[in-house]
C-alpha cells in the first residue's frame, strides 16, 4: 500500500472523529441529515453511508463538514488540505467489476459507463474484499486519493453476478435510492437529461396545446400514443432515417441484412425503424424513454396529464376532484374531502410543484382547508414550503423519469425485457405442449 493511500487512510479516520465529536451545528447537522435521509430511505440506508454521504454533501450554513474540518486542522500540509478537499467528489454508484488487479479493481460505474481504479485503504478492509470476483456489481461510495486512482469511501454491498433484468432492477432501486447520484461523475450527462425535460415539456405543449390535460384514461392512453409517435418520427428524421422507406430498404441502406433487423426488433418489442434507430451510429449518446400511461389509470374515469419543464410529466387520476372541490362553494360538502387532502399530502407522487400549482390558482380556498384538515393555525404564503418538507416532498425537482438516459442503460432495459419476453414466450409454448399432450 503506497504513501498516498495510507495517509487518506489516517486523513479519513481524523476526518469521522471530528464529525461525531463534534457539538453545536455540525452535531445537529448531522442528526437532521441523518434522520432526513432515513425517512427518506425508510431505513434501509447504512448509517456507515449516511455518514460518509454527509462528509461531502451535509451543509452547516455555506460550509461542509469537509470545509470546517479542513478548518479546525490548522497542521493540515498542503497536499492533505487537496486531498481532504477532493472528496467533494466522492460519490455512490452502482458499480461492475472489470478487472482484478494486485491491490484493488477496474470498476466500470454502470449509470454512466465511466472506468475507475479503486483500491482499499487499508490492509482488513483489503482482506475482506478478496472474495470479490470479475463481472461482480458492487453498491458503494469511491473517493479519489490521486489522479489515476480512488478508494472505496464507506461500507461495500455486494449484489453477486447479474443477468441483465436483474440488473436492470438493481439499476431501477439505485435510481428510485440515490437520485442525486444518478450521473454525479458525468456533468454533461446530467445536463443533456435536463435538458431532455425541458424538450419534452415543449413538445407536450405543441402537441397538446396547454401544459395541462384531462380526459378519461383510455382516451388520454390513445392521445398519449399518438404524442410517442410524433416524438418517434421526429428521432427517426433527426437520424437521418427516412419514415417512408421499407424496412428492407432501410436495412440495405445500412448494410445490415433484414432478417436480423426484424429479429433484433421483435426480440426487443419494438417497429424495425425504431431498432434501427439504435443501430445508427449518428444516434446521439442519451435516449428518451418510452411514455405509456400507467395501466392502471388507462380504465380510470377522468386523468390529468400535467407538463413541467423541470418536474416533469405527472398523470393525476384524482386531481379533477381537488380543484372541484376547491372550486366548491362549501368544500366540506364534498363526499370524502379531507381523506383526498390528506392523501394529497402523504402521496409521495404528489410532489411540491403540484401543491405550489394549486396554492397558485386557488390560494384562498386551498389555505382555508388546510386550516381545518390540519386543524391548526396556516397560512398560505408562510406555511405551505413548511408542509410540504414536512410530509417529505422535496421543493426542489429531482430528475424526472421523462429524462432521456445514457444509450448503454437504454439498451440494458431493452436487452432485459427481450430476456424476460423470450422466457414467458418458452414457458408459455412449453405449457401448450403438456396441454395439448395430455389430450
Amino acid at each position: 500500500m503506497d504513501a498516498a493511500l495510507e495517509r487518506s487512510h489516517q486523513l479519513k479516520q481524523a476526518l469521522l472523529d471530528f464529525v461525531l465529536t463534534a457539538e453545536g451545528d455540525l452535531a445537529a447537522t448531522l442528526e437532521a441529515y441523518a434522520a432526513k435521509q432515513a425517512r427518506r430511505d425508510k431505513g434501509k440506508a447504512q448509517q456507515d453511508i449516511i455518514v460518509d454521504s454527509f462528509l461531502s454533501e451535509g451543509q452547516v450554513g455555506d460550509k461542509t463538514p469537509l470545509d470546517l474540518f479542513i478548518e479546525d486542522r490548522q497542521d493540515l500540509s498542503q497536499s492533505d488540505r487537496q486531498l481532504v478537499k477532493s472528496w467533494h467528489r466522492s460519490f455512490m454508484g452502482l458499480f461492475a467489476i472489470t478487472q482484478i488487479l494486485p491491490d484493488g479493481f477496474e470498476l466500470m460505474n454502470w449509470l454512466t459507463a465511466k472506468k475507475y481504479i479503486v483500491k482499499p485503504d487499508n490492509a482488513q478492509f483489503a482482506e475482506e474484499i478478496r472474495r470479490y470476483k470479475e463481472g461482480e456489481i458492487l453498491l458503494t461510495r469511491i473517493s479519489p486519493v490521486t489522479e489515476t486512482y480512488w478508494t472505496f469511501s464507506g461500507p461495500c454491498t455486494p449484489l453477486g453476478r447479474l443477468g441483465k433484468p436483474k440488473l436492470a432492477v438493481a439499476i431501477g432501486n439505485f435510481k428510485d435510492n440515490y437520485k442525486n447520484h444518478l450521473y454525479s461523475d458525468a456533468p454533461d450527462l446530467l445536463a443533456e437529461a435536463w435538458e431532455s425535460v425541458a424538450r419534452y415539456h415543449q413538445q407536450f405543449i405543441d402537441f397538446f396545446g396547454s401544459d395541462e390535460v384531462s380526459m378519461p384514461g383510455y382516451q388520454l392512453n390513445k392521445k398519449i400514443a399518438e404524442f410517442q409517435e410524433v416524438l418517434m418520427q421526429q428521432r427517426l428524421a433527426a437520424a437521418g432515417i427516412d419514415e417512408s422507406k421499407t424496412l428492407a430498404e432501410i436495412a440495405q441502406d445500412a448494410g445490415i441484412d433484414k432478417e436480423e433487423l426484424e429479429a433484433a426488433a421483435a426480440e426487443a418489442g419494438v417497429d424495425g425503424k425504431v431498432a434501427q434507430l439504435f443501430e445508427n451510429k449518428t444516434t446521439a449518446k442519451m435516449v428518451m424513454p418510452k411514455v405509456d400511461l400507467p395501466a392502471e389509470l388507462k380504465k380510470a374515469e377522468q386523468v390529468t396529464a400535467i407538463s413541467h419543464p423541470r418536474w416533469g410529466q405527472m398523470f393525476l387520476p384524482t386531481y379533477h376532484r381537488v380543484v372541484a372541490l376547491l372550486e366548491a362553494e362549501d368544500w366540506q360538502t364534498v363526499e370524502g374531502a379531507e381523506k383526498l387532502i390528506r392523501n394529497y399530502l402523504e402521496d409521495p407522487k404528489i410532489n411540491a410543484f403540484i401543491w405550489q400549482r394549486l396554492a397558485q390558482k386557488y390560494p384562498t380556498k386551498l389555505e382555508q382547508v388546510l386550516q381545518t384538515v390540519l386543524q391548526r393555525p396556516f397560512k398560505i404564503d408562510r406555511d405551505l414550503e413548511p408542509l410540504l418538507e414536512e410530509f417529505d416532498k422535496p421543493l426542489v425537482p429531482e430528475l424526472p423519469e421523462i429524462a432521456s438516459v445514457p444509450v448503454h442503460l437504454h439498451n440494458l432495459l431493452e436487452e432485459a425485457v427481450a430476456e424476460v419476453n423470450k422466457s414467458k414466450s418458452k414457458k408459455t409454448k412449453k405449457k401448450a405442449a403438456l396441454g395439448f399432450q395430455k389430450s
